[in-house]
């Protein structure tokens, strides 16, 4: 099995910046093939925000494009989203996913609030 833990949401002012961070461990000793971070805004369905593989390739939803970078640590278990000029359309639960093919196996965390709000 494959835990995921973030951290890094809050409540942040429009214009401003905060740093997520999803930390994968478990039984699987190897990088995920995907990791990913999605959102769920109330009352809408949970959408892909930016996904980074293995070697570096990335993908954002064009509403973050230029705005949000995802990343990797060295080791590939840890992913980051870094959001700037953040807006108050942001605001959602945050989601982490890995995603092991191999396995056939996506695990998620359990979430964390962004709120962009005055």
């Amino acid at each position: 099995q494959v835990q995921l833990v973030e951290s890094g949401g809050g409540l942040v002012q429009p214009g401003k910046s905060l740093r997520l961070s999803c930390a994968a461990s478990g039984d699987i000793l190897r990088a995920a093939d995907v990791m990913a971070w999605y959102r769920q805004a109330p009352g809408k369905k949970r959408e892909l925000v930016a996904g980074i593989t293995i070697p570096g390739t990335t993908n954002y939803a064009d509403s973050v494009k230029g705005r949000f970078a995802i990343s990797r640590d060295a080791a590939k278990t840890t992913v980051y989203l870094q959001m700037n000029s953040l807006k108050p359309e942001d605001t959602a639960v945050y989601y982490c996913s890995a995603y092991y093919a191999e396995y056939e196996l996506e695990a998620w965390g359990q979430g964390t609030q962004v709120t962009v709000s005055t």
